[in-house]
């Protein structure tokens, strides 16, 4: 998709604080951020949201969450806990329609969501 915000973070055509980057995740610093530690964690193939994964998708929905471990460890708050959220839609407030995993940490998170 070639108006794609996250696909321009993929491609390096738009700016960003890439945390990680493989063949398929990339992972990245929120530029607004709503905690300590904001980052987002997409596919590097454009999926729009949760509704257009196929059964081919599977093993790349894997490496998001991998990716999420991997790198709450790497920045220390793997033992004191994260959020993660995935917005599906308008009603969801999804405002990027490239499937992407928000990470949140750094402090005590608020409850209940919604």
């Amino acid at each position: 998709m070639t108006d794609c915000l996250f696909c321009k973070i993929i491609k390096m055509e738009i700016p960003s604080e890439i945390i990680f980057q493989d063949g398929t995740v990339t992972v990245f610093k929120d530029i607004n951020p709503v905690a300590p530690v904001h980052l987002l964690i997409i596919p590097n193939k454009h999926i729009v949201s949760v509704r257009e994964v196929e059964p081919g998708d599977e093993e790349i929905l894997g490496k998001l969450f991998s990716a999420a471990k991997k790198t709450a460890e790497e920045l220390g708050i793997n033992d004191s806990g994260y959020r993660l959220i995935i917005n599906n839609g308008p009603d969801a407030n999804q405002e990027i329609f490239h499937l992407h995993m928000h990470l949140l940490g750094g402090d005590k998170m608020k409850h209940p969501m919604g």
